[in-house]
């Protein structure tokens, strides 16, 4: 809507008689009145001295804008006076005002109104403009004045949208639980600053949300794909694709904006091929194929994990129909979650490696791979084994059926790759990989169990340690799944150290927000909360904020810290059977659950101690 279909020759008094506010008011609503848009022209005058009550509506330059918004109104409009005198309006810089305008809105006044009059006290704001209104002659001329002003405006506002440049980005991380999310907040909050229109897309661990569409794509002058794991990225073919790690986009979300913006990226060619140009790599090759396996792995541990848990505490052995204590309870839990979800994970894991490696070909031997590995008796690392032996070897059979006639290429992906994959894989699988790595896992678990009491508590503070080095980064995932791969193998002790190790860098990053606030911003303050319950449950990723914001003192902290509560865990003797949950599953520890806590706290409180006196106060 225009302004000048609310300001009409019949809102406008070119010279008004008033000499005071209080009559400038009355007049002007008089001649809303005559003009026929209010219902009550009381009611409305006293909506419009209400608002005069709260501030005075003499913006200064000569201006006043009286306003309200009400039922009393019948219709929007806007009243014009002008005063060649000048009325004294108790306006901001203390001069009187010239131009007045009544802005009448109704109770439902819609957007389109509200923008329209929105715009008029900019346009107010343009001295040149107001100039051409003190001397305009006539009401036809004012108006004038105004249209013209308002197209020049909406021209300007336009061409502003129109260079506006528009960048859109995927954040992914293995887990999906907390660099995916931060590092979308990240982004967001760093282009609204720099007032650049960005859309990012989240790969998390339940599924794609805000996802890009071909249009999104098609405006963008750049892609950010900041992803520890496969992301769809034939949908970028053509486009300038900045590809980099997820902990990038949290750390350096300006930087890669900015980059973004001056396209300093290679285009993207598709099926991996890309126009080099320097820029941040990102991890590739043996790292990306592995996350991919663990980060759809990870639900199966975390529900069947927590399963298995929750069948202890009716007893260790309570799902076994032989002991005692049998509960059918528990072996319902235990059947659902270590029979059937844990069965699963090795399986998982090798298929998901396999499918990042060579796509959906690759997925069917990598399955049967694994499923080949963890009945065999070759637990993890035959399954991550299983998983790049058939990725790879489907890439092999892509290149060596490139050769067969174009009429059979229909049959490749439904008989061929599974045909010749499967069979492959599980030969190899069969002769060659699950006996010597089992003979492996066999003599790795007899050396952990042989280990002196030294030797452990080393063990458990570089598990410990490890987890806290990068939280949630390749480090930290492969202490995780060593954890994993013990708990398979039927020793509990290193895992324990593990899950303690996780917990202390949110645990003691919120310890030290509580007692030392006077080292922390009130934003960092509340973020410190949210670390007690994410430090409680496990997600180490909590602690990866402080950490951006002050790398030089929080990483060493939190290090010292998990690597003192994963030594403690070894030397109090404990094992943790499940592999997640944080403190819902400290109840069915091996050993004492109190002292377990003691090493998750005692890490804390170092961590805590150590950020607190080492971190400067902040003035805000």
């Amino acid at each position: 809507m225009k302004i000048t279909d609310l300001l009409t020759k019949e809102t406008i008094v070119l010279d008004v008689k008033a000499r005071t506010k209080a009559e400038v008011i009355d007049e002007l609503v008089q001649q809303l009145d005559k003009a026929g848009v209010l219902h009550d022209s009381h009611a409305f005058k006293e909506s419009i001295l209400a608002r005069e009550a709260q501030s005075t509506t003499g913006v200064g330059d000569g201006i006043a804008i009286p306003h309200a918004k009400t039922a009393a109104v019948k219709t929007p409009a806007v009243a014009f006076g002008r005063s060649k005198s000048g009325i004294d309006y108790d306006a901001l810089d203390g001069k009187p005002s010239y131009l007045f305008f009544m802005i009448a809105a109704p109770e439902g006044a819609n957007n389109t109104h509200l923008e329209a009059l929105a715009r008029l006290s900019t346009m107010l704001m343009d001295a040149s403009f107001r100039s051409q209104i003190e001397s305009a002659s006539t009401d036809e001329e004012v108006i004038e004045v105004i249209a013209r002003k308002e197209a020049e405006v909406q021209e300007e506002t336009q061409q502003t949208a129109s260079s506006r440049k528009k960048v859109v980005a995927v954040t992914a991380c293995p887990t999906g639980i907390a660099h995916t999310y931060m590092a979308a907040d990240a982004l967001k909050a760093k282009a609204k600053d720099m007032n650049v229109d960005i859309k990012v897309e989240t790969n998390g661990s339940s599924g794609v949300k805000n996802k890009l569409t071909e249009q999104d794509i098609e405006e963008a002058v750049a892609v950010i794909v900041a992803a520890d794991k496969q992301v769809e990225m034939e949908r970028f073919r053509g486009k300038h694709v900045i590809q980099v790690p997820v902990a990038q986009a949290i750390r350096k979300p300006e930087q890669l904006i900015e980059q973004a913006l001056q396209q300093d990226a290679p285009i993207y060619q598709g099926s991996g091929t890309k126009v080099e140009r320097p820029q941040a790599k990102p991890r590739t090759g043996f790292y990306k194929h592995l996350m991919n396996g663990v980060s759809n792995m990870l639900p199966f541990v975390v529900g069947g994990g927590i399963l298995i848990a929750i069948s202890f505490i009716f007893g260790i052995k309570a799902f076994d129909p032989k002991d005692p204590s049998f509960n059918p309870i528990a072996k319902a839990l235990m059947d659902i979650g270590g029979g059937s979800a844990f069965a699963l994970m090795i399986p998982v894991l090798a298929g998901f490696i396999a499918m990042s490696i060579a796509d959906r070909p690759g997925f069917a031997p990598g399955m049967v791979g694994g499923f080949m590995a963890a009945n065999g008796g070759a637990g993890f690392l035959g399954g991550l084994i299983a998983g790049f032996l058939a990725g790879y070897l489907v890439v092999g059979l892509k290149k060596l059926f490139s050769r067969l006639p174009q009429s059979l290429e229909g049959i490749k992906p439904v008989l061929l790759y599974p045909l010749f994959g499967v069979l492959i894989t599980g030969l190899i699988m069969m002769y060659v990989v699950v006996d010597p790595v089992k003979a492996l896992n066999d003599g790795m678990k007899h050396w952990l169990e042989n280990m002196g009491t030294g030797n452990l508590i080393l063990l458990g503070a570089i598990l410990g340690g490890m987890m806290a080095v990068d939280m949630g980064g390749p480090i930290n995932k492969a202490a995780f799944t060593f954890g994993l791969a013990m708990i398979d193998a039927g020793n509990y002790a290193p895992h324990a150290a593990i899950m303690a190790g996780g917990m202390v860098p949110p645990l003691g990053l919120a310890l030290a927000t509580t007692f030392f606030k006077n080292k922390f911003t009130k934003a960092e303050r509340e973020a410190g909360k949210t670390c007690y319950i994410m430090g409680a449950s496990f997600i180490t990723e909590g602690a990866i904020p402080f950490a951006a914001a002050d790398p030089v003192r929080v990483i060493p902290s939190i290090i010292v810290g998990s690597a003192i509560a994963g030594a403690l865990t070894m030397l109090f003797g404990i094992g943790l059977p499940a592999p997640h949950g944080g403190i819902f599953v400290i109840p069915i520890v091996k050993g004492s659950s109190w002292l377990y806590v003691l090493a998750i706290l005692i890490g804390s409180i170092v961590t805590a101690l150590m950020i607190g006196l080492w971190k400067r106060e902040v003035k805000e």
